[in-house]
């Protein structure tokens, strides 16, 4: 991609966001496109797959903090309408030999003089170079980071899943290798810019470099491009992946998988592949950090005399002593049976006593609970409250 094509391109609308947009509004937004035009939902839609690689181009740059900077920059200095050669520049001294060599990446006469890279080194990390490099192919870089998400069960999460993924996205062509030429045949240096991948013109007083046309900035020439990329050296593939989810995992966390991201340019690394894992509610367990929790419906009598009762986990089940007198809703613990911890150890099981109250009851149960509140009558279960009423009486 030149230069100018990526100015011109405007990433905000690609993501349907407003250029101020913050991070996670963008992120969003690119979640619930990426969703609806994957080419796994949209099987032989040419034009949803094409769609789906301009979102992604999109919010690579602006996912970015400093390239989304450098392009908002970039932007704002095209879309002002500064540095035009048909514009007149007011106050210009001398000869009027405005140089805008580093306008893309060339040596300007302040760079050379050892001051900054002016224009350059603000889109230096958008168009590929720095200063006075061309975009040539000879940078390094990086491959980009790929987020993906997978849905596991509670059970899973508590005590660790391995997970089949399958993925489409930009790959090293395993045609080609990666250089864009069709096999037997290899890229050839731009006669245009001797391979410099910028070219230099004049314009009346003013100089201007800008990307090569004939090979967009690469140096390189490809009289034969490879059938499956293209000729960018790059395909968008469909590959599967096996992936530990490791025991404790916390629903929205992500696990990153050094270099199964996107492949580098010109020897550089891949980047990161990252797992985002939702963990699906259990029916009965719930979970507080490392300890699993649990809702044990009980009786009155069980709590007032005390019982044990016999409570599952999700190993099995255990038994647990519930002492006389133990009020409702109060929680016993119970050790080593919660979430496995990195460290070996484990947390514990936190068992929630609730009293379960009959809708209805029968004649014989309505006298015998009539005759227990008539036995029990000395006993105040507010007095806290009583007390509180007592004092507002006259």
């Amino acid at each position: 991609m030149s230069a100018r094509d990526w100015i011109e391109k405007d990433f905000y609308a690609e993501l349907g966001v407003p250029p101020d947009a913050p991070g996670e509004d963008i992120k969003r937004s690119y979640r619930k496109l990426a969703r609806e035009l994957h080419p796994d939902a949209n099987p032989g839609d040419a034009k949803a797959e094409a769609r789906f690689k301009s979102v992604s181009e999109a919010y690579g740059v602006l996912s970015d903090t400093d390239k989304r900077k450098q392009y908002d920059e970039a932007r704002r200095l095209f879309g002002s309408g500064g540095f035009r050669p048909s514009g007149g520049f007011g106050g210009g001294g001398g000869s009027g030999g405005f140089d805008f060599g580093d306008l893309f990446g060339g040596a300007s006469s302040t760079a050379q003089a050892g001051g900054s890279g002016g224009i350059g080194d603000i889109l230096g990390g958008l168009f590929g170079r720095r200063g006075g490099q061309a975009a040539g192919a000879t940078r390094a870089q990086r491959g980009k980071d790929v987020e993906t998400e997978v849905r596991i069960d509670f059970t899973e999460a508590v005590r660790g899943a391995t997970v089949s993924l399958r993925l489409s996205s930009p790959a090293t062509c395993g045609t080609c290798g990666g250089n864009g030429a069709r096999p037997g045949t290899s890229p050839r240096t731009c006669g245009t810019c001797a391979g410099a991948g910028v070219v230099s013109r004049s314009q009346g007083a003013f100089a201007f470099s800008e990307p090569c046309r004939d090979c967009r900035g690469s140096g390189r020439i490809v009289d034969d491009p490879c059938g499956e990329c293209g000729g960018d050296g790059v395909s968008t593939r469909t590959r599967s992946l096996t992936v530990r989810i490791p025991a404790g995992v916390d629903d929205g966390q992500r696990i990153r998988l050094a270099g199964q991201g996107e492949p580098g340019r010109n020897g550089a690394p891949a980047g990161d592949l990252f797992v985002r894992v939702h963990v699906a509610p259990h029916e009965l367990f719930g979970r507080n950090g490392d300890d699993i929790t649990v809702t044990i419906p009980c009786t009155f009598p069980e709590l007032v005399l005390g019982t044990t009762l016999t409570v599952p986990t999700l190993e099995g089940k255990v038994s647990v002593r519930v002492p006389a007198g133990t009020t409702s809703g109060r929680t016993l613990r119970v050790r080593g049976k919660g979430v496995a911890r990195k460290d070996g150890t484990f947390g514990d099981l936190l068992v929630t006593l609730q009293v379960a109250v009959p809708s209805t009851v029968d004649e014989q149960a309505r006298a015998a609970l009539e005759a227990y509140a008539a036995a029990t009558a000395d006993f105040d279960p507010r007095p806290a409250l009583t007390a509180l009423l007592g004092r507002d009486e006259p």
